[in-house]
């Protein structure tokens, strides 16, 4: 029998359907691209904007028009805001709230015969994402995250070392850490510093290459966690979602921190990992957010001069507190400033980059498009290459030789 799978949003979501992935391949399913061929659809949905529920929707129904007898599971985050409208899509057999989530594979996949889930057999081999941390506790007044996935809960270190290890095995070369709130690791059992020796646990007990760690919550970082960059295996990136750089602006999103404190915490974090890339989330067109606001966030966004910005209009959500703010800001000016914010993102990526050309750096071989080789740096910039022989999955030390259309150029090394 023939799976189909897609996620949209976050990636814990294609954390999950990583694994979901290789708990079918075990079961005797066979995993396809082609939803033609598929005689069953998963699609991991996302809730967290409006154009998120849009995409879910708009995935479903493609699945359905693509191949009108596949059965679809609709499952994740719209699955749970949205039970019914989901169950009306076309194609719809199940419906699988987060809270039913882990028995997807019981309720869609029942084993058919067991199989030997050798490399081969698995279509996620350069890096993988691997789900430790589920849930927040946090309150930010926008958010509808914390009410779709309920409170942080952890998963147990010894099973996340024999998944990292599991995946060495298969050939990943890097596995990247992920979580509605990574940081909270291990805070429900007393661990203030649980996701700092989770990585440590890791670079001591696996082979793994290289460690990855997903977005970080400024509030759960300290000047010490910087240490753990010693190891070079882990990855010198850090995504801390900023929001917006108004200290007001802050306040009404219900965020625990100040404009002054995140740029300190950036400056230690940069001071700490030499060649850190420093990734941020930007919400604009908040409720209250007026010319002024924005002005500031935009020029503090510059001041910082982030390696990438993913840049979102605020979309009100149902249950919670900001969808009842009175001073909505309007579509247009929301669009407008989504814009501005995004060509600065472009520019500041643009900055960074340029800043390693005529570097040496290792770079992880993904996949080969039109000719061309493409992967990544550990502080996460793209790289092209042209090459003989198959470069997938392999690490090579790469000269960067100039800088276009949005990557870097290399030539391969070693």
């Amino acid at each position: 029998m023939n799976v189909y799978l897609h996620s949209l949003g976050c990636r814990l979501n294609q954390s999950e359907l990583e694994e979901w992935a290789r708990q079918l391949t075990v079961a005797g399913y066979h995993i396809v691209d082609d939803a033609a061929r598929a005689d069953v659809g998963i699609v991991n949905t996302c809730a967290v904007t409006q154009e998120a529920e849009r995409k879910s929707r708009r995935s479903v129904r493609s699945l359905s028009r693509a191949n009108p007898e596949i059965r679809i599971a609709v499952v994740g985050c719209y699955a749970t805001l949205a039970p019914r409208r989901c169950a009306d899509l076309p194609g719809v057999d199940w419906v699988i709230p987060n809270d039913e989530k882990e028995r997807t594979m019981d309720v869609v996949a029942p084993p058919l015969h067991l199989a030997s889930a050798g490399p081969d057999l698995l279509p996620w081999r350069t890096r993988a994402f691997v789900k430790v941390q589920d849930g927040c506790d946090n309150h930010c007044t926008y958010c509808i995250v914390r009410l779709l996935r309920g409170p942080s809960r952890s998963r147990p270190v010894s099973d996340i070392v024999a998944q990292v290890q599991a995946r060495v095995e298969e050939g990943c070369q890097e596995v990247v850490l992920t979580g509605v709130n990574l940081g909270a690791y291990g805070r429900e059992w007393g661990e203030e510093r649980g996701l700092y020796r989770l990585v440590n646990v890791l670079l001591a007990q696996t082979d793994l290459p290289r460690l990855r760690l997903s977005s970080l919550e400024p509030w759960d970082l300290d000047v010490s966690f910087f240490a753990l960059w010693e190891n070079p295996r882990l990855c010198r990136q850090l995504h801390i979602p900023l929001q917006a750089g108004c200290d007001e602006t802050l306040r009404r999103m219900g965020r625990q921190v100040t404009t002054a404190e995140f740029a300190s915490l950036v400056a230690a974090a940069r001071a700490g990992v030499p060649d850190l890339a420093v990734t941020t989330d930007l919400i604009v067109g908040f409720p209250g957010e007026d010319e002024a606001a924005f002005r500031a966030s935009y020029e503090y966004v510059a001041e910082i001069g982030f390696a990438r910005l993913h840049v979102f209009p605020y979309s009100p959500r149902p249950g919670t507190p900001a969808a009842r703010l009175s001073d909505q800001v309007a579509r247009g000016v929301q669009a407008e400033r989504a814009r501005a914010m995004r060509s600065l993102g472009a520019d500041l990526a643009r900055c960074f980059r340029r800043r390693f050309v005529g570097r040496d750096m290792v770079v992880l071989w993904e996949q080969q498009r039109e000719g061309l080789w493409t992967g990544l740096t550990d502080n996460y910039l793209r790289v092209v290459t042209r090459a003989e022989g198959n470069l997938h999955n392999h690490l090579t030390l790469t000269y960067l030789v100039g800088a276009r259309n949005g990557v870097l150029v290399g030539e391969v090394l070693s």
